[in-house]
C-alpha cells in the first residue's frame, strides 16, 4: 500500500517536472530551452533520490515528510526569512495579524547567523521575565537553536497557555548563559499607547503596526491637537514592525498628502512606491523618533520617510536593519509560503536591508551591570537562572505607585505599565530637545 502511494507521489512529481518544462518553454521561448532543461534534469535526480530514500532507508518513510522536509530545506538555503509554513502555520499566522495570538510574547530573527530577540512584547511572560532586544536565543527546551528556521522556532516557542517553554539565552556582557523558564500566555497586543507630558509634549509609543495602528494613531494625534501639544515624541523603540500598509498609515499623518514614504525593488528591478494620501497631518510642530536595536521592519520604513522628509529628528541607537519584504503566497493544500521578494529603500533611496536607521543623535542606555555566574575557581556552571526568569501572570514584580510617581512616572494603561522619564535616558533627551527647540524658536534679536 505504501509502495503504491509513493508511485502515485512520484508519477506527480514527473507530471508537474514535465509541465513545468512545457510552461518554461511556452512562457519564455525556444531560447530558454536550456533552463528548462536543467530544471528537469535536477527534479529527476531528486526524485531518484526520494525513491532510493523511500527504498533503502533504514526506517518507513512518508512520502509527504519527506517532500516537506526538502521544501525547508530548500527555502533555508536562500534567506532566514524565506520559509514554509504548514496549514496550521499559515491559520496562525493570519491570525497574529490581527493582534492576537498564543505564546511569550518575543519577536525573533535573525543576526549574525544567530537566532536573536528583536525585541519582547510589552505585557507578555517574555518581557516581565527580562528578556530583552538583543539577546540571542541558544537553545529552545534544551534543544539547540542553531540549526532551526525561524518558523520552527516560532513553533517551539508557541502552545497553549498556561504551559511551560525554557529559553537559554546568551545576553552581551554577561559571561554565562542566562536560563529562562516562561509560563505561555494569550499574547493580545495594544499597538498604539500615547500620554500628554508636561502639558506639551505628545508622546506616542506603537509596539507593532497592525492593521488598526493608523486609525488609532490618528486618535491620538487629534487629542494632541486639542490639547495643542506643541512637540511630538514617536517611540518606535522594541518595535519589531508589522504590515506595510500600517507603516505608510502612519507615517502619511505627518509628513502630508502626496509624499513618497517607501518603494522596494525585486529581482528584475521592478520598482513599487508607497505614497501618502491622507490630507489629515499632524501641524508641522518638532518632532522626535525614538528608535533602539529592536526597532525593525515597519518601524525602520517610518523612521527612514520621516528622517529623509526633514520631518523628525531620530534619536537612540542604530535600528535591526531588516530591510526585506516577504510575501506570503497560499499553496493548494492550505499550507503557505513566505517568500523574500525585495527589498525596502527610503525616499532618498538608503537601503535598510542590515544597515538599518542610523540616529541623527546617538544616545546610548546604560547596560545594568550583571553578576558573573559560576563558581569562585572559574569553573564552566550551568545556565544563570536570570531574576524573575520563572514567570506566569502572578509573578511579574509590582512597581510601587509612590516611587513611580516620585520619578515622573507616564502612564500608558494598564497593558503598558509605567514609564519613568527620569529613568529613561533615551526619553529624557527627547523631552529635552524639545523643550530646547522652543527655547531657541521664541529667541528674539535685541532691538
Amino acid at each position: 500500500m505504501e509502495q503504491r502511494r509513493s508511485r502515485r507521489w512520484l508519477y506527480l512529481l514527473l507530471m508537474v517536472t514535465v509541465a513545468l518544462g512545457i510552461g518554461l518553454i511556452l512562457e519564455k521561448g525556444l531560447e530558454r530551452t536550456g533552463h528548462a532543461s536543467e530544471t528537469y534534469e535536477e527534479l529527476r535526480t531528486f526524485s531518484e533520490v526520494l525513491t532510493q530514500v523511500q527504498k533503502h532507508y533504514v526506517d518507513d518513510t512518508k512520502v509527504k515528510d519527506l517532500v516537506q522536509g526538502a521544501i525547508r530545506g530548500m527555502l533555508s538555503t536562500l534567506d532566514p526569512h524565506s520559509a514554509y509554513m504548514t496549514p496550521e502555520m499559515y491559520k496562525e499566522m493570519q491570525v497574529e495579524t490581527k493582534g492576537e495570538f498564543g505564546g511569550v510574547g518575543i519577536q525573533i530573527g535573525v543576526k549574525e547567523n544567530r537566532l536573536a530577540v528583536i525585541s519582547p512584547i510589552e505585557g507578555t511572560p517574555a518581557h516581565r521575565a527580562g528578556i530583552k532586544a538583543g539577546d540571542f536565543i541558544t537553545k529552545v527546551n534544551d534543544e539547540p537553536t542553531k540549526d532551526l528556521t525561524l518558523m520552527d522556532a516560532v513553533q517551539k516557542m508557541r502552545g497553549p497557555k498556561g504551559t511551560k517553554v525554557n529559553l537559554t539565552i546568551q545576553r552581551d556582557g554577561t559571561a554565562d548563559p542566562l536560563a529562562f523558564s516562561l509560563v505561555r500566555d494569550t499574547i493580545k497586543i495594544e499597538s498604539v499607547k500615547f500620554k500628554v507630558l508636561d502639558n506639551t509634549i505628545g508622546y506616542v509609543r506603537l509596539t507593532q503596526f497592525q492593521e488598526a495602528t493608523g486609525r488609532d494613531l490618528g486618535r491620538a494625534l487629534k487629542q494632541f491637537k486639542e490639547q495643542k501639544v506643541q512637540g511630538t515624541i514617536l517611540d518606535l523603540r522594541n518595535n519589531p514592525g508589522g504590515l506595510l500598509t500600517a507603516a505608510v498609515d502612519v507615517s502619511e499623518q505627518f509628513v502630508g498628502n502626496g509624499k513618497l514614504i517607501v518603494y522596494t525593488k525585486g529581482r528584475e528591478g521592478k520598482k513599487d512606491e508607497w505614497f501618502s494620501k491622507t490630507k489629515e497631518t499632524l501641524e508641522d510642530s518638532p518632532m522626535i523618533i525614538l528608535v533602539n536595536e529592536g526597532s525593525a521592519s515597519a518601524s525602520e520604513i517610518v523612521a527612514g520617510a520621516l528622517q529623509d522628509w526633514g520631518r523628525a529628528v531620530i534619536v537612540g541607537t542604530t535600528s535591526f536593519g531588516k530591510g526585506s519584504v516577504q510575501t506570503i503566497l497560499p499553496l493548494g493544500d492550505g499550507s503557505g509560503l513566505r517568500l523574500t521578494t525585495a527589498k525596502y529603500y527610503t525616499p532618498k533611496g538608503r537601503s535598510i536591508q542590515s544597515t538599518g536607521i542610523t540616529p541623527d543623535i546617538v544616545v546610548k542606555l546604560q547596560p545594568p551591570a550583571v553578576a558573573k555566574a559560576g563558581d569562585k575557581d572559574g569553573k564552566e556552571s550551568e545556565p544563570k537562572t536570570a531574576k524573575g526568569a520563572t514567570t506566569g501572570k502572578d509573578s511579574a514584580p509590582k512597581p510601587a505607585e509612590d516611587s513611580a510617581h516620585k520619578n515622573g512616572a507616564v502612564s500608558l494603561g494598564d497593558a503598558g505599565g509605567e514609564i519613568s522619564v527620569d529613568d529613561d535616558v533615551q526619553l529624557q533627551k527627547a523631552v529635552e530637545l524639545l523643550k530646547t527647540w522652543k527655547i531657541f524658536k521664541e529667541l528674539r534679536p535685541a532691538a
